[in-house]
């Protein structure tokens, strides 16, 4: 009996090992790659704000880097991200009764070149957008600028890491 239960044992440790080789917390499923680059991703937005184009292409480099188990390279990645941030636009979402913005809503969009070296069938080119609202009293500068940028592109990267890596 001892001796059956022991096998019971490791073939139970067998099996939980076995499935969870597969998928991680992430919910990446196995990652046919062990290295990826992320190009610099260019402002060509009409509405230039500074240094967010920097600032994009290493979230978007730390998310991977904190999601899977992929080497960050410069060149001849087995995953490239490129692309380039395409819209940054401040527009008013509601109006006060003497015409004046009650409430101002930033919207940036990227346009993510996503290739797979090792599998082709996942290459895509995909626009991802995200806005941000705020008070139309407010100045979208300093530390208010800099919230709106972590939540916007929070989701833009999160969403482009779905679409390449997670298949969402």
């Amino acid at each position: 009996m001892k001796l059956i239960c022991t096998y019971c044992s490791l073939l139970a440790v067998i099996l939980i090992t076995n499935g969870c080789s597969v998928y991680n917390f992430t919910g990446t499923g196995k990652i046919d790659a062990r290295t990826f680059q992320v190009n610099y991703f260019q402002n060509n937005a009409s509405l230039i704000e500074p240094g967010i184009e920097r600032t994009f292409t290493q979230r978007l480099q730390n998310l991977i880097q904190n999601q899977t188990s992929l080497n960050l390279i410069s060149s001849e990645g087995d995953l490239v991200y490129e692309g380039e941030i395409v819209d940054y636009r401040i527009s008013p979402t509601t109006a006060t009764a003497d015409q004046k913005a009650a409430q101002n809503r930033l919207t940036i969009s990227v346009n993510v070149r996503f290739t797979n070296k090792n599998k082709e069938s996942d290459n895509f080119e995909k626009r991802f957008s995200f806005f941000y609202d705020y008070a139309g009293t407010d100045q979208l500068v300093g530390s208010k600028l800099s919230s709106a940028l972590d939540e916007i592109f929070e989701r833009i990267t999160q969403d482009v890491f779905n679409a390449s890596l997670a298949k969402w």
